[in-house]
């Protein structure tokens, strides 16, 4: 009587307080996890009117506990039913039967199941079961439709089996005899609460398409585009690049060899490449002596008996020893008279600061040819993730939850960044190799600048910046490629907006200046970099900054300088404003004033 007595008072405590609901809520709890009142209805429905009141702190505290115990399986689904934190806190490490977690596992949602995925201690069968559940776990779920009630806790004990019984019975509420696989594919499950049909929908109603779907063969995974094969070839096409910076073209054979003459100044003797092209050759000679020929230095040393440095040696034919040299060589004499007895010395290959002879005009375009076919291996994918995040985003493949949506609009935008950054490399390639194709036209910059800062008006908002353009020469025009013209004015204005502090405003204007359309520009207080440094700076912002170019402020500078060298101009940073300058258009020239 007096257990029953505790009970009753338990059970009729004034929970209108969150102390009293919290003291009921722990001596029910109790009683029910130590088997003393049994998890009944009326008591599930009892705790149900308790958690109404009662805080989520105090309700994971209390699962805590259960979870080192072994409660009764239906007290653990209705743990099960409430929020995550609560939830995830009991089916971490609570310890039930087989049977127990099969009868309960219908009644968890995909997330608290997704729980016991991560637990390596549950059976052979507990696994099967969370197995069986996968089909409609990992389905991405519509959340345009409201959210279903769930369903009450005593229904999956009801069907739950005996203890005796060797064959568990799951309970029906859930989908037990397992969706086809191809519900992953299909959006009919998830497409019930919209009017919308999808295009593969309607096509795979079509009784011949299902005719030919039915017959053909298995679909084959396309090929997976590895990440890190394109890191692999990034660094051997840097490591190429370091390999090849101090070799020259002749740098094919040995790069070092001796010699000595004597007293006339004829080659006696070779030693480090082959000797054919240099024996009998003369260093007092400046005419072409077979396949060699000296310059006028060693010459002139030769005279005066006093040594030489870095004398040129052109060497023909199709030896290892041909091509160019640097030749170093001093006089020695006879110990025992002392008298004149040839020069001794040594030759090596030029650097390429020393090469007098290469061809202007014609430059060496194998690094910008790797760059310019990395390039389009990096476009080639990053088209493929923006194209298909604007799929999803714009709903093409059917509905898309608004998570999903979101996160597709956030991977779009930075594929976007990436893109970008991709076409400045792209150009700087073609400006390397001499390839980038420009067609000069009349291109009027007043209306040019204020598309591009009306366009970049959120990157301002942003930044909370603001660039203030004095339309005062309105019909000023350049002589430039209108698409180039206006990369260089973007990248320009979005590295200078990146740049600004909080509340920083800019003032960029229009004026003519020796024969040239000059936009003047304010400099942030941000760049740091004193005058023309920036463009030489290799290295990277020191931070990154919300909308700053990704391949670093220093790269954007240099390359709005390249750009505008191509078209006639270029770029000058001084201490207190940036100028940009283009070539006025030739029905301008005539009548501007040069404003200095």
């Amino acid at each position: 009587m007096r257990f029953d007595d505790s009970l009753a008072t338990i059970l009729s405590a004034d929970t209108a307080t969150p102390f009293g609901a919290q003291t009921a809520w722990r001596q029910l709890i109790d009683l029910i996890s130590r088997g003393r009142v049994p998890a009944d209805p009326p008591m599930l429905t009892r705790l149900a009117e308790l958690r109404e009141t009662v805080a989520e702190g105090v309700r994971v505290a209390s699962a805590r506990i259960l979870s080192s115990g072994r409660p009764p399986v239906a007290l653990v689904a209705f743990f099960a039913q409430d929020t995550m934190a609560v939830a995830a806190t009991v089916l971490r490490s609570v310890k039930l039967a087989d049977d127990e977690w099969l009868a309960i596992l219908p009644a968890l949602t995909p997330r608290t199941r997704s729980i016991l995925r991560h637990r390596r201690d549950l059976s052979e069968t507990v696994i099967r079961g969370l197995e069986s559940f996968g089909p409609v776990d990992f389905v991405l779920p519509n959340m345009s439709r409201p959210a279903e009630a769930p369903p009450p806790v005593a229904s999956p004990l009801e069907a739950a089996p005996e203890p005796e019984q060797p064959e568990p019975v799951v309970a029906p509420e859930p989908v037990a005899e397992a969706e086809p696989v191809s519900v992953l594919l299909d959006p009919l499950p998830t497409q019930a609460a919209t009017p919308f049909v999808a295009l593969g929908q309607v096509a795979r109603s079509l009784p011949f398409m299902a005719e030919a779907m039915r017959h053909a063969p298995p679909p084959v995974a396309p090929p997976r585009y590895e990440i890190a094969d394109l890191v692999a070839r990034i660094d051997a096409f840097n490591q190429r690049r370091e390999e090849t910076t101090d070799a020259t073209p002749d740098h094919a054979g040995p790069a070092h060899f001796d010699f000595d003459t004597d007293a006339n100044g004829l080659i006696l003797g070779v030693e480090g490449i082959t000797r054919g092209p240099l024996v009998g050759v003369s260093i007092a000679e400046t005419a072409m002596q077979g396949l060699a020929q000296f310059d006028g230095v060693a010459m002139g040393a030769f005279r005066r008996r006093s040594g030489f440095r870095d004398a040129r040696l052109e060497i023909g034919g199709s030896s290892a020893a041909a091509g160019s040299w640097r030749v170093s060589a001093m006089p020695f004499f006879d110990p025992a008279s002392g008298r004149y007895a040839g020069y001794r010395g040594s030759g090596r290959r030029p650097r390429r600061d020393e090469m007098a002879n290469v061809v202007a005009g014609v430059p060496d375009t194998s690094s910008s040819d790797s760059l310019r076919q990395l390039v389009h291996e990096l476009r080639t994918p990053a088209n493929a993730v923006a194209g298909f995040a604007e799929l999803i985003e714009a709903e093409l493949l059917g509905p898309v939850a608004p998570v999903y949506r979101d996160r597709a609009s956030a991977i779009r935008a930075m594929a976007s960044d990436l893109l970008a950054s991709i076409e400045d490399l792209d150009t700087a390639a073609r400006i390397e190799g001499h390839v980038l194709e420009l067609r000069p036209t009349i291109v009027p910059l007043v209306p040019l600048i204020q598309r591009v800062l009306a366009e970049l008006r959120p990157l301002a908002e942003l930044r909370r910046a603001e660039i203030r353009f004095d339309p005062s020469y309105a019909t000023l025009s350049a002589l430039a490629d209108d698409r180039a013209c206006e990369r260089l004015l973007t990248r320009l204005f979005s590295v200078l907006l990146s740049n600004c502090v909080v509340g920083e405003r800019l003032s960029a204007s229009l004026s003519v200046d020796q024969g040239m359309a000059a936009l003047r520009i304010d400099r942030p207080l941000a760049l740091t970099v004193e005058a023309d440094a920036a463009l030489l700076s290799e290295a990277g912002d020191e931070e990154h900054r919300d909308g700053a170019p990704l391949l670093g402020t220093g790269f954007s500078l240099r390359l709005i300088d390249k750009l505008g060298g191509e078209m006639g101009g270029g770029l000058t940073i001084g201490l207190h404003r940036l100028v940009l300058a283009l070539p006025i258009g030739k029905d301008q020239h005539v009548g501007q004033a040069s404003i200095a």
